[in-house]
């Protein structure tokens, strides 16, 4: 069967178009052609796994891209698919390993289901190869792919991303202008470039198959005018999307508005990294009650400056404060000793006792609970078993999930003290739709409540706070990020960090953040680009199958003669 497919790829190789088809001068290495091919694959996920936090070498994001294209290049579908298979498991195993708290299954199973991603991708890779502008068809295919992630089974799972590694590096600000989708697309068209140089490159330093002599083809002798020069300006493409990345940012950018005190509290909860941290009744509300009058006392001492608002993690408290009058007392003391409004985490049960909430409410020193966001996206498997009859019939640990959180739907546009947050709670800024409705709602400042209790020191905390940093830049606005045992954080609209918490320990912080005014380009048209770049994924990839099957008609016209 190998040596069929390779027979195959050899023929259709030969059979290619001209032009820029890498197909002209796909590597073959004779009987050792699968293992590099493997390895490059493997090598592919690896490099994005290393990306992606807690590593954070965003450099190594366009090469992962690269590598898969070299793998699948000049492969057949089959072989395409179970290349993209290895590539997914060596990223999405690893990455996702903070799963595990709620056993191996459930940590297996989840990378098992993100690797499926990567199979079609990857065989949509091998059909774009094949055309010209390929470099630009396989990026879009990267965004095709995070796409339908985002969005299938359970609201889908976004995490892994290749925009999620590039807080900190140039491309990032490409989501002022198209969200997450145009970020991804610009990492793997860089990537695609580079690997266009080295093959236009090592095609010109070769013999040409006689096959391929065509007007367009390099040809053996061609040298520096077919290679070198052709490799050179893809080259300087990709330093001049790299380059143009730290520019973006600025146009269309939102105006300072004025100056806002923003306090976070991080009350931290026992049991750290395990799957239950609540410990005994109240005790982590007592311990961000204590973190907001330990600020206060701050406050009063001249240590810190007076804040204007509190922002408090998702899950503050344990106890539903809307029916328990001694957590709601508790609260209010706390808002009226800091003299400032909070915006405190709590879980709402409904009536029924199977279902509730996890909501980030206004609580004013005087007037005790007001308006309130309600998480949108949720935890499969977390915060609520989709199908429960089935999945608690042969995973018996699921039962420990006794209520099933329900969505939100309303934007986390919440406004305290005069200021306007755009709330996300913790979940929720993995995906794109969240943060920007709260945003275009009159959203000034960026809020993610959130409880990582279970994932400290599992690199999760270090993956999702690079989102959050992501988000500030693509809307132009600071965002503070309020967690129960870290990582607390204040992130600037450029995605730079001026305050990060240790992991599993009390932390108050406060800082003047500026609120913004205005929107970013990619807040007002939303979906557009993402939408577009899917488009233009699934039109190369019908346009390559038709190439593949026209040239598989010449093939067989061939026989016949």
């Amino acid at each position: 069967m190998v040596a069929e497919d390779t027979r195959q790829e050899t023929a259709e190789a030969d059979a290619a178009p001209g032009g820029d088809s890498p197909l002209a001068s796909s590597p073959r290495w004779g009987r050792f052609d699968l293992f590099w091919r493997v390895l490059a694959a493997a090598a592919s996920g690896l490099a994005q796994l290393f990306a992606l936090p807690p590593y954070g070498l965003w450099w190594l994001a366009p090469l992962s891209a690269a590598l898969l294209a070299f793998a699948v290049l000049g492969t057949r579908l089959r072989r395409a698919a179970w290349l993209g298979a290895v590539s997914g498991a060596a990223l999405m195993v690893p990455l996702v390993k903070w799963q595990e708290v709620f056993g191996a299954d459930v940590w297996l199973l989840i990378a098992a289901a993100e690797t499926v991603y990567y199979i079609p991708m990857a065989a949509g890779l091998a059909c774009v190869l094949r055309i010209p502008g390929w470099p630009v068809w396989t990026a879009a295919l990267w965004v095709l792919q995070e796409a339908v992630r985002a969005r299938f089974p359970f609201d889908g799972f976004p995490w892994g991303k290749l925009a999620f590694s590039q807080p900190g590096g140039p491309l990032a600000g490409y989501a002022s202008l198209g969200s997450s989708a145009l970020v991804t697309f610009m990492v793997a068209l860089t990537g695609a470039l580079l690997l266009w140089a080295v093959l236009r490159v090592a095609g010109a330093a070769r013999p040409a198959r006689p096959a391929l002599r065509t007007a367009e083809a390099p040809r053996a002798g061609g040298g520096l005018r077919t290679g070198v020069l052709p490799g050179t300006a893809a080259l300087a493409g990709a330093a001049a999307i790299l380059a143009a990345g730290a520019a973006v940012p600025e146009v269309g950018a939102p105006a300072r508005d004025r100056a806002v005190n923003v306090a976070l509290v991080q009350g931290n909860v026992p049991r750290v990294g395990e799957m239950d941290i609540l410990g005994e009744r109240m005790q982590v509300l007592q311990n961000h009650v204590d973190g907001v009058h330990r600020l206060a006392d701050r406050v009063r001492a001249g240590e810190v400056e007076q804040p204007d608002l509190v922002v408090l993690p998702e899950n503050s408290s344990d106890i539903d404060a809307y029916t328990d009058q001694e957590a709601a007392a508790m609260i209010g003391a706390a808002a009226r000793d800091i003299d400032a409004p909070l915006l405190f985490g709590i879980t709402r049960f409904h009536e029924d006792g199977l279902t509730r909430e996890a909501r980030s409410v206004v609580w004013d020193p005087q007037d005790g609970p007001g308006e309130y966001y309600t998480k949108r996206f949720l935890v499969p498997f977390g915060e609520y078993i989709p199908y429960r009859d089935f999945f608690t019939g042969f995973v018996s640990r699921l039962e420990q999930v006794s209520t099933d959180s329900v969505p939100g739907t309303e934007p986390g546009d919440v406004t305290l003290g005069g200021t306007t947050l755009a709330t996300a709670i913790c979940f929720d800024v993995a995906f794109d739709r969240p943060v920007r409705e709260a945003v275009a709602a009159g959203g000034e400042i960026i809020a993610v409540p959130t409880n990582n209790a279970n994932y400290n020191f599992t690199g999760q905390t270090d993956q999702q706070l690079a989102i959050t940093r992501l988000r500030a830049v693509e809307h132009g606005r600071p965002a503070v990020v309020a967690a129960t045992s870290g990582v607390s954080a204040v992130v600037g609209a450029d995605g730079g960090l001026s305050y990060r918490s240790a992991e599993a320990e009390p932390a108050e912080h406060v800082a003047e953040v500026p609120a913004m005014a205005g929107q970013t380009i990619a807040t007002r048209i939303g979906a557009l680009p993402e939408a577009a770049l899917c488009a233009i994924a699934a039109g190369a990839v019908i346009a390559g199958v038709a190439l593949a099957r026209r040239v598989r008609s010449r093939e067989r016209a061939a026989e016949r003669r």
